[in-house]
């Protein structure tokens, strides 16, 4: 009991730090490397062993891939990558939590480990190619964060570099490097920062990101495609705009609080709450002029409504707006938000209370796992239907042998009827999986079918599907048509997912 005492509200070296956030960041992970499903987009990126992120204004993803592969291309060489990026995450932890908390515990690890253990960032580790590239980036950015360097010229360019490498990677990580921007500003007023150093914190912050962003112009955005530029091109009308992007984001995270999370967050929420009226009443005990400490109070109040629009961040504005969960890295921020405050206000009644923050990330880690087997469920069912095309393709010369056989796409939120269950009771998982179509023109590779690609512009499948042709197969799933050289598949509509009795 000792020791284990010892372990809890003992001060934890640099190495067990390290270890501890190494176990941590692996067991979060450990379900994506067991499923081992290609993601969307990996299934047409391990098909050509392509890259095509210079084009996104990702040019550091692909030079990442180019380095790691030896090559000038990107073979799936999954889950190499990830096993790369989780130390490293590991590693960029420990360094935070030594700048937040110089002598930490167990409990000071806690506070900060949301930044991996974000629900929404599921959907980004899914990505076998992407996904550890944008973990690369979240540690660019808190890299960023901790540097520190006696020479003044370092220590305004390294950090910028870091900001401009990480958004070189991926664009949405530049939420979390302004979250924890503002999160900075909040701990150094706590911890009683005199006010010259406190305002010139603020210009520091502001000048890193500014040149950060200017190094990103003259590297990577160069190489963007054109018609990625467009598509990031602020709305004509950016105030109704981010209205109706804003109320979008909200309808997706409730869909997080469900059944025990509600509580367990609301919870949190309302110990975050003490830990804010525990700092506002130490800002007030500050030696500085009223007005300095009036204009220190607003601006950390402000912090609280920018982390929390930074969830989603500068892609509310854009015109062409991803409500998917992995534009939603600032959420992490918001975690940790949470989790400071909720310390603060912990640690005032006992030492050892901090250690209840385990509860809401064993949440999340359940989370992880439950996504993990629906990946799976995903990956079964998929399996099951290219076997059934691959036979029914090459069972029937004339489809074997046709031109060219254009598969449409049916999206349905019926189609994995195994994980209906899971679905219910927690409905963010839906959300996190984000694929509600049975299959890619991509995946028919794999068995070596060559001539089967995506139905584009005129939607050739479907129009045949709707014109009365006999179709040469009908099975459960799909009915497959032959047009003189051409075949078209046309996926079936799924009936609705009815309460399951066994």
């Amino acid at each position: 009991m000792g020791r284990l005492g010892a372990l809890l509200d003992g001060e934890l070296g640099e190495r067990q730090v390290w270890r501890f956030f190494l176990y941590a960041t692996l067991l979060y992970v450990l379900p994506l490397i067991l499923a081992d499903f290609p993601y969307i987009d990996d299934n047409w990126r391990s098909l050509s062993a392509g890259t095509a992120w210079t084009g996104q204004g990702r040019l550091f993803t692909e030079l990442f891939y180019n380095a790691l592969t030896f090559s000038g291309a990107a073979p799936n060489i999954f889950p190499l990558p990830l096993l790369i990026a989780t130390p490293a995450m590991a590693w960029a932890l420990t360094r935070l939590t030594l700048h937040y908390y110089p002598q930490p515990t167990l409990a000071n690890c806690l506070v900060l480990l949301p930044l991996w253990y974000n629900p929404f960032f599921l959907q980004n580790l899914s990505y076998q190619y992407d996904g550890p590239a944008i973990a690369l980036s979240l540690v660019a950015v808190i890299y960023a964060i901790t540097f520190r360097c006696a020479h003044r010229g370092l220590q305004w360019l390294v950090p910028a570099v870091l900001v401009a490498l990480a958004i070189g990677l991926y664009q949405i990580s530049i939420n979390v490097f302004l979250g924890l921007c503002a999160l900075e500003v909040l701990r150094a007023a706590q911890d009683k920062m005199p006010w010259a150093r406190w305002c010139r914190l603020i210009g520091w912050k502001i000048a890193q990101g500014a040149l950060g962003g200017m190094i990103y112009s003259i590297t990577a955005y160069p190489f963007t495609d054109q018609t990625r530029t467009l598509l990031l091109n602020w709305a004509a009308r950016p105030g109704l705009q981010l209205e109706i992007n804003i109320g979008r984001v909200l309808e997706k995270v409730v869909l997080l609080f469900h059944g025990g999370f509600a509580w367990v967050f609301a919870v949190l929420a309302l110990c975050a709450l003490a830990g804010g009226v525990r700092l506002g009443a130490g800002l007030l005990k500050r030696r500085d002029s009223g007005p300095q400490k009036a204009l220190m109070a607003l601006v950390c109040l402000l912090t609280v409504p920018l982390v929390i629009l930074l969830v989603s961040g500068v892609a509310l504005f854009f015109r062409d707006f991803n409500e998917g969960a992995r534009t939603l890295m600032g959420f992490a921020v918001l975690l940790v938000l949470l989790f400071y405050l909720s310390h603060l206000a912990l640690a005032a009644l006992h030492e050892r209370l901090p250690l209840l923050l385990a509860i809401p990330l064993l949440a999340m880690l359940s989370l992880s796992y439950a996504y993990g087997r629906v990946l799976t469920v995903q990956k079964t069912f998929a399996a099951s239907m290219l076997s059934s095309l691959e036979r029914d393709i090459t069972h029937q010369r004339s489809l074997r042998e046709a031109k060219r056989i254009y598969m449409s796409v049916t999206y349905s939120d019926h189609w994995l009827l195994a994980a209906a269950g899971s679905f219910k009771q927690m409905p963010v998982l839906h959300y996190l999986l984000n694929i509600d179509f049975l299959m890619l023109a991509e995946n028919l590779p794999k068995v070596g079918i060559a001539n089967v690609v995506a139905e584009r512009g005129r939607r050739n499948a479907t129009l045949v599907g709707y014109q009365g042709y006999p179709p040469l197969v009908d099975s459960r799933y799909y009915r497959i048509y032959l047009l003189g050289d051409y075949g078209f598949i046309v996926m079936k509509e799924p009936a609705p997912i009815k309460s399951l009795q066994w």
